[in-house]
Parts: C-alpha cells; structure tokens; sequence
C-alpha cells in the first residue's frame, strides 16, 4: 500500500475543507442575516443603508434560480427549481449581479441559498419564475436541460428511514421531489455550471439545501470543482468558496452530521433546538457553562448556528420572533458566546406555515417599510433591525478573539461572564437580578446596549452600569421588564466618562 500517497491525499482533502471554512468577512465582522425572500434591489439597499454601519458581515439571500410558481405563492415555491436561470420572484440576473456588486463594496458578503439534491415535484407541468416549464411526472426541464436519465429511480423517503436506511434517504424522492442523481457528471457538470456563474458573479459561498440527502462524495466532487471567488469584488487570490450544508441530525440518525463536516461546516439544528428549550425555562442557565461540544454539537469550526430558520421556525418548539422577549435572550447568548458561525433570521410575518412574503396584487414582493426607529413594517419582521440584536452584532465584532472568562451563575436561573477584558453579559430568566459582579472593563460608566445606544452626545440612551476601578458593578436587570439582559462593551462607555 503507497502510504505516503494517502498521506497527500487526506493533507489535501483536510486543506481544501478548511478553505471551505472561511466564510471571507471583513476582519472586523463576523455575523451573517438571513434576509429570508428580500428582493435584490432592496438587499443592496439594506447592505448600504443599515447592514454596513451596524456590522453585520453577509447576507444569505433566497435561491436566486428559476422556481416554480404557484397561484398561492408559499414560501417553499423558492426550494423547487424548474431551471438554473437566475430570475425568481426576487429579480433577474441583471439585479442580482448589482446586488452582489453593491454589497461587497460595503464589506458585506452574499451567500447562496443553493438547491441542487432535486427539482420540482407534482404530477402536472409546471410554470417557471422565468417562463420556462417543467414537468416532474416526466421528470423533463427542458430549460437546463434534464431529462428521466438524471434523476434517481422513484421511491419515497418514508418516515422509519431518517434512523435505519441512508441509502434511501440520499436516493429516494423527499416529499416528492424529483431526486437528482449527483453521481452523474452531466447532472454534476450542471450544477457546477450553475455555481460557479454566482461565483463569477461575485458570492462568497453557498449555503447547499437538503445536503443530507446527498452522497457525501457526490458533493465532495462538486465543492473541489468549484471556482476560486472573483478576486474583482475583494477576494483573496485562490480563495474558495464558503460552504455551509443543511444536515439536520439531532442524533440517532441513519444520515450524520459527522458525514459532512470534512466537506465545509454544517448547519447544527440541535443547537437551534437545545438553545430554544434553555431560554423557553425547561432547563437551567447555569448549564450553559459548557457550551458547545459538550453538548453534543459539532466542533466550533465545523458549526453553523442559529436560534431559528426558515424552516423550523414554523415548529412549536423553536423560539421565534412571536415570543420575542425570550427569543432576544437566546439572540444575545449566541452572539455572546464564542462558539460557531452565527446567523440571525430575519423574517417576514406569517400566520400559517406555507405562508409566503408579502406580495401585491399581482404576486411581485413588496419591499419593506423602514420605521423611524430602524423597524420595519409592510408585513416584515426584519429581526436583524431590533435594537437587541443589531447591538450584540456589534457585542460580537468587539470581542472577538477572546474567550469566557469570570462566569458567574446563582446556581439556577442567572448568569453572566465576561468576553476576555473587552465585554461583559449578564442574564435572568428568573427572578430580578441584583448584585455586584466582576465586568472585567476598566473603570468607568457604560452604555447598556440592550436597553439603548451610545447616542449622538456620546451619552446612553438606556440604562448605564458604573464600573468602579476594580472592574467590579452593580448589575441590575427587572425580571418584569422589556428584556431580561444587560450587555456592556468597550465600546459602549459614555464619551464624558472616558474624561474622569
């Protein structure tokens, strides 16, 4: 056996996973949003208007390619391709290139919600965003072209066969998707023709959808054949680009995480689902102490993390913008805690799980309103402009490369730490809190950036918590009050107080 022949191979495998890794922010920011079914034209407004100053670091956009279109116009119209044209019903190419221009001239970075493991499914022919049609009953879309030879045979993924059969699941149809079958070059050499024109186009990576449901090899081969970014909008010369697979495994499945995590990072649902169950009370704060692997996710750079997404934040145990004062809480923990690549939603209203983006009378989507306090109206959400979550973006870019140090819990329901000598947290869910504890930032008086900003004057417009010269304060949150936790950096101390 040639030994050293298998050492190069696995050297370079590890080394193009890691360059998979890197999602190419700015070296000062680190959070990516979710505008879940924005248009182009108003995700390059949002990177310059707001996204920029407030330091988020990319935005992952809806799938930009050829949907089909239903009169009823569900959200997961966008997740059933009928072509790999760029027009959808949030623009053509011709906008979503601008966008993409746009957007990384301002340090922010797109990323590709990428539908590649199926096609449309139903029995009858279908319309396209585009005008073009498919037809899953023949498996013909005509538009790419694919025809019966590039899909997997038809059988169904029945519900027993998530924890006993991962052929099956990577094989058969998920709720009647017609399958694509990856292991073919024409459907690879497809795929990737399609990818790399986002490339080309100046994206900085993909989330991959449904990548569960494809071989682990299949996929290999399709992310070493992607191009390196466009060095025209910023990139490092031989840069790849950022991969992040949906896998969700919540453990005891047939189909791991652990199947994937060599290829790029992984989306880690069961931190979405343990974060969601601690901040909802059904578990104790003080827990939190070891999070991450010991919780049973994936190594912090492997794990792309977030409280909710598109898709299970229409479940009953996710929180979600609906129960917003818990939901903020668990916000501000990710964005705290130094684990993972973290995502906040950002969405729009709904009041039944196929609802789509507000549309007018002709189905086009309507852009948001901005509010004079940075809301937003005209039936979106946009989470990512409350004043609790864009902070602790900030909370995040300036700690960053440092650890936790100074935990401190009550034995239950309240904690708090610090983030090396540059931030410090505390939490209740449970009780008001009281008490002095050790903020490890140097003396003087800071702005709480949940409760309010540094304002124009340099004064805050929310609580303040005075540290004394040995680091130590009175930290005060009311359980009965709007949020439940207080966050201090230092970049939020009073201007006046930097003159003591």
């Amino acid at each position: 056996m040639n030994y050293t022949l298998i050492a190069v191979i696995l050297l370079v495998t590890t080394h193009r996973s890691l360059t998979q890794k890197n999602p190419h922010w700015w070296s000062d920011r680190n959070t990516i949003v979710h505008l879940f079914e924005w248009k182009w034209s108003d995700i390059a407004d949002e990177c310059e208007r707001f996204l920029q100053h407030k330091g988020y670091a990319g935005v992952q956009v809806s799938p930009p390619n050829e949907h089909l279109v239903l009169p009823e116009h569900p959200w997961w119209d966008r997740y059933q391709p009928i072509s790999y044209e760029l027009t959808s019903r949030s623009g053509n190419e011709s906008e979503f290139a601008s966008m993409v221009r746009r957007c990384n001239s301002v340090g922010v970075r797109i990323y590709v919600d990428a539908v590649i493991n199926h096609m449309s499914g139903g029995t009858q022919q279908q319309q396209g965003s585009a005008g073009n049609t498919g037809n899953p009953a023949n498996l013909a879309y005509p538009a790419v072209p694919y025809s019966s030879w590039d899909f997997h045979e038809r059988c169904s993924i029945e519900g027993g066969d998530y924890q006993h059969d991962a052929g099956r699941v990577r094989n058969c149809y998920l709720v009647g998707l017609s399958d694509l079958n990856q292991g073919k070059d024409y459907v690879r050499k497809k795929i990737l023709t399609f990818l790399n024109r986002l490339v080309d186009l100046g994206v900085a990576g993909f989330r991959v959808d449904a990548a569960k449901h494809m071989w682990p090899a299949d996929l290999q081969y399709i992310y070493s054949n992607l191009k390196n970014l466009n060095t025209q909008f910023g990139f490092r010369k031989d840069s790849k680009p950022f991969i992040y697979q949906e896998v969700i495994d919540s453990g005891g499945e047939a189909v791991s995480k652990y199947e994937y995590n060599g290829l790029g990072a992984v989306t880690e649902f069961k931190h979405s689902n343990e974060i969601s169950r601690v901040f909802k009370g059904n578990d104790k704060l003080t827990y939190l102490s070891g999070w991450g692997e010991r919780w049973g996710f994936l190594p912090s750079s492997d794990a792309f993390i977030f409280v909710d997404n598109h898709d299970n934040q229409r479940t009953s145990n996710i929180l979600t913008y609906k129960d917003p004062q818990r939901y903020k809480m668990a916000i501000a923990f990710m964005l705290a805690y130094p684990y993972g690549v973290t995502r906040v939603m950002s969405s729009f209203a709904f009041n039944h799980n196929d609802q789509g983006p507000p549309l007018d009378g002709y189905g086009n989507i309507v852009s948001p309103t901005i509010n004079a306090d940075d809301t937003c109206g005209g039936g979106w959400v946009c989470e990512h402009r409350w004043r609790q979550i864009y902070n602790m973006v900030v909370f995040k870019n300036v700690v960053r490369e440092t650890g936790v140090n100074n935990w401190w819990s009550n034995g239950d329901q309240q904690i708090a730490f610090c983030r090396g000598n540059k931030g410090f947290i505390a939490f209740t869910n449970w009780n008001s809190l009281n008490q002095q504890l050790q903020t490890c930032l140097p003396e003087g008086v800071y702005c709480d950036v949940i409760s309010g900003n540094v304002g124009s004057n340099g004064r805050c417009t929310g609580k303040t918590v005075h540290v004394r010269v040995d680091g130590t304060a009175l930290v005060t949150i009311d359980f009965n009050g709007e949020d439940r936790v207080l966050a201090i950096h230092v970049k939020s101390r009073e201007i006046l107080s930097s003159k003591l």
